[in-house]
């Protein structure tokens, strides 16, 4: 490379490098839009406010249009730059997490939706307690698989990654008490059946959060760990950090 050459050179990596930070910083963006749009979307349930509601239906389609918008710079980036190794796996890593993000907006805009039909409906609150628990569960996931991404720390995203189970498990007790409620009052089943759909709803947000995770493990450790065990996945991550120390 001559002399002329290297500035150039210099200039284009640096101009690459900003470029992923902001694919990564509009990433983050979006994550702290639909975590708060389930934040919202629980809280309009709970505090009765169908304002509320109708803002986290409504912001659903600016969900839609970060994810258009990220998923465009990632094509321009794989285009103009042609990236390899871990900046490539960084690319790939962000079109699927926004892919996941936007189904979290969605599952959001569901719960906002049932909320409105049971504010209407002024049926009670059974079940708002187990909305409010696994809704603060599965947010604390969404926001530590974020900062996972950010600082692409691979304990915290196995421990999110982890969490899902436990999240599985408070959805599978809360729809045991829910059943055995609608059993004892049949006036309470349609009511009883919208905080079922919520709960799904939180659940599935859930998953995707475990999803951006994986998706940490992915870039950082250049393993694909989808539908794999994630205690099997913590040991092949602690066998290779000894090998490299040995």
């Amino acid at each position: 490379m001559s002399m002329t050459d290297e500035p150039r050179s210099q200039h284009i990596s640096r101009q690459f490098s900003q470029e992923l930070e902001a694919l990564k910083a509009h990433l983050m963006d979006m994550g702290e839009l639909v975590e708060k749009q389930v934040q919202d979307a629980t809280r309009s349930l709970l505090e009765a406010d169908t304002v509320l509601a109708q803002q986290v239906v409504a912001n659903d389609r600016r969900v839609n249009d970060m994810q258009i918008s990220i998923d465009d710079e990632c094509t321009l980036v794989l285009l103009r730059r042609q990236p390899a190794a871990t900046d490539l796996r960084l690319v790939l890593a962000v079109t699927r997490a926004t892919s996941d993000l936007e189904r979290i907006g969605d599952e959001a805009s569901k719960i906002a939706r049932n909320a409105l039909e049971l504010i209407d409906k002024n049926s009670g609150n059974h079940g708002f307690v187990e909305v409010r628990l696994i809704s603060e569960h599965v947010c604390r996931m969404v926001r530590d698989s974020l900062a996972s991404f950010t600082h692409l720390d691979t304990d915290l995203a196995l421990k999110v990654a982890r969490e899902d189970e436990g999240v599985d498990s408070e959805y599978r007790a809360a729809m045991r008490s829910l059943m055995t409620f609608m059993m004892e009052d049949s006036r309470s089943i349609s009511p009883i059946l919208s905080i079922m759909w919520m709960l799904r709803s939180l659940e599935r947000v859930g998953d995707h959060a475990s999803n951006l995770a994986e998706y940490v493990i992915y870039l950082v450790k250049g393993m694909d760990v989808r539908h794999q065990d994630i205690d099997e996945v913590a040991c092949h991550i602690r066998a290779g950090e000894n090998a490299q120390q040995d």
